[in-house]
Order: structure tokens, then C-alpha cells, then sequence
């Protein structure tokens, strides 16, 4: 069994609300077109597909468009040695999908997360709370409106900052450039933005 020959199979059990299968790269992507029917895909995809693993669950902020986030499920079967990613958009208006930690515990983090960085909420999650940013925190760094320059947030008896400049710094890539290597920002020296060059002519970081 071929991983588009499993997308095929998935699609014809949820005539409507499966997309045409598309293939990149030796990839099959499928677009779930209602969200909310989420997690019987991925229910169905586990139990009759035999896609045991859920390899990662992220997101994406298309700023600017709508729906704003897609949220992007990559699924493998241990048996079948087969992989398959699942699509689904959520608006920003709502701003929410169903779990799926439910279907694969593993989700549980992803979603956290996802919900920590971008702001989508995933109803029915038996603990979604902030993984990486303190309860309280105001903003989602990971959306495209959220400033390089950084935001000041105060959270009283918790936590506050000052902003936290990134653009221009030591940790952001700079655009353009000669090369992969000149943008990349781990090998620039804070004060010059030049590469460091060990004596022997290699680039280090």
C-alpha cells in the first residue's frame, strides 16, 4: 500500500470533506476542508489506515488572508512505513479547532503549544494551558503581526518585561547577503555582524 493510495482511501471514506490529494515532492498532502470534522479523519486515519504515529502537529499564520492559521498534521504508519499530512484552516474570528489528543496522546504538547505560540485553542483539550509563556502572558510571539522589536508586557506578582530587540541582532538571519553562510546569524560576531573565521580558515560559531 502506497501513501497515495492511503490518501484515496481516506478521502473516499468522507466523501466532500477531503480535498484532492497533492503531491510535492514525493509527499501526499490532504486538505480537511471542515475542521471541525478533524478529529474523525484522524480517528479513522489511525484505526482503519493504520497511521499509529502522529510525527508532529504545527501551524501556520497566512497574515493577511483568510483563514488566517492552517494547522498541519503529519502522520506515519509503523507498519506500512507510510507518510501522510493532513491540512485544515480555522479563521481567526474563531480561533479554534477540536483536540485530537483524544486520538493521539501526543497531541496534547502540540496543541499547547500551538496554542502558546499562535493562539488557536483546541476545544475539548484536557489541559491547554501555556507550555513555554507564563499564564498571563498577553500576546502569541509566533504570529506574523508580533514585532522582532518585541513587545513590554507586566503581569503583577508574576512576571514582566522590557522589550526584547531581535531585529538586528545576533540570533536573526540577515537578509540578503552573499551566501547561506553570511546570512546565517549563529556565525556573526555581535559587534561587527562578520562571520568569525577561525586561523585556519573555516567558519565556527
Amino acid at each position: 500500500m502506497t501513501a497515495i493510495e492511503l490518501a484515496q482511501q481516506l478521502r473516499a471514506a468522507f466523501p466532500g470533506a477531503i480535498g484532492e490529494p497533492q503531491e510535492f515532492r514525493g509527499e501526499i498532502t490532504l486538505k480537511v476542508l471542515d475542521a471541525e470534522r478533524i478529529v474523525e479523519v484522524c480517528t479513522f486515519a489511525k484505526k482503519d489506515l493504520a497511521f499509529d504515529y502522529l510525527v508532529d502537529l504545527s501551524s501556520v499564520d497566512n497574515y493577511g488572508e483568510d483563514p488566517r492559521f492552517t494547522l498541519v498534521y503529519e502522520l506515519y504508519g509503523y507498519g506500512h512505513h507510510c507518510h501522510l499530512r493532513l491540512k485544515t484552516d480555522v479563521s481567526e474570528e474563531k480561533s479554534e479547532a477540536p483536540t485530537i489528543s483524544g486520538v493521539w496522546r501526543t497531541a496534547n504538547w502540540h496543541e499547547r503549544e500551538i496554542y502558546d505560540m499562535m493562539g488557536v485553542r483546541f476545544a475539548g483539550h484536557p489541559d491547554l494551558r501555556r507550555i513555554l509563556m507564563w499564564e498571563g502572558y498577553p500576546y502569541f510571539p509566533l504570529r506574523k503581526d508580533f514585532p522582532l522589536s518585541g513587545k513590554p508586557s507586566e503581569v503583577p506578582e508574576v512576571a514582566f518585561t522590557k522589550t526584547a530587540p531581535l531585529e538586528g541582532g545576533p540570533f536573526v538571519t540577515i537578509a540578503g547577503g552573499k551566501d547561506r553562510i553570511a546570512r546565517e546569524p549563529r556565525v556573526r560576531l555581535p559587534e561587527t555582524d562578520t562571520p568569525r573565521m577561525p586561523e585556519n580558515g573555516n567558519q565556527t560559531t
